[in-house]
C-alpha cells in the first residue's frame, strides 16, 4: 500500500472540508494527523484485505455473544479527541460510550477514540509510522491496540501508560479487560 502524506501546515481543513473530502473521494482512504497532514492511502491488496476481514468478523462474533459495544470496520474514520481523524483496521467501541453520541454524531467521523483497535502492517507498510499511529491511539484513550506485524512474525501489545510488549508468532492474545472472554490465536 503506497502512502502519501501532504503537507497542510498552512491549511487548515475544518471538520466539515475533510468530510466532504472523504465523501467526493471514495475510492481512496483518508486520515488527517494531529499536525495537519493530510494522508492518502491506497486500498490494500488480497491477503491484507482477507486478514482483516477475518479479524473483523472474529471481533464481531464475539461482541454479537457478549452485547458489549459495536465493531467498526476500516472504512470508519474517528475524530480523536487530540485532533486527528484515524481509520483503525479493526476497531470496538463500548456501548455505553457509542450510545452517547447524538445521531449525527454516529453517522459522520465519530468524536472518539475507540476502546479497541487493530492494525496490521500490510507488505509495503513501514514499521514506524504505524508504530506511531498506535502511539497516538494510546495518547488519545485507547484502551488496548494490537499492531500485528506477519513480515516479522511479531504483534505488539499497547496499553496506555505501559511499555509496548512483544510477543513473537504463532501468539494467543486476550483481549483483557477491555474485550471480556476474547482471545485470538495467530
Amino acid at each position: 500500500m503506497n502512502i502519501l502524506t501532504l503537507n497542510m501546515d498552512t491549511v487548515h481543513l475544518t471538520d466539515e472540508q475533510f468530510y466532504q473530502i472523504c465523501l467526493r473521494n471514495q475510492e481512496l482512504q483518508f486520515e488527517l494527523s494531529a499536525r495537519g497532514e493530510l494522508i492518502v492511502m491506497a486500498p490494500v491488496g488480497g491477503e491484507s484485505g482477507n486478514q482483516e476481514a477475518n479479524l473483523n468478523g472474529l471481533v464481531w462474533l464475539w461482541n454479537r455473544q457478549s452485547n458489549l459495544g459495536y465493531v467498526f470496520s476500516s472504512s470508519t474514520i474517528f475524530k480523536l479527541p487530540k485532533g486527528a481523524n484515524r481509520s483503525p483496521d479493526v476497531a470496538w467501541v463500548q456501548k455505553e460510550r457509542w450510545e452517547a453520541l447524538t445521531p449525527e454524531q454516529r453517522r459522520k467521523f465519530p468524536p472518539l477514540a475507540p476502546d479497541f483497535v487493530i492494525e496490521l502492517r500490510s507488505a509495503t507498510d513501514d514499521l514506524e509510522p504505524l508504530q506511531a499511529k498506535m502511539q497516538e491511539y494510546m495518547d488519545n484513550g485507547v484502551r488496548l491496540g494490537w499492531l500485528i506485524d506477519f513480515q516479522s512474525e511479531q504483534v505488539e501489545i499497547y496499553r496506555p501508560n505501559q511499555a509496548v510488549e512483544i510477543r513473537r508468532l504463532p501468539a494467543e492474545l486476550s483481549g483483557e479487560e477491555v474485550l471480556p472472554g476474547f482471545v485470538l490465536t495467530i
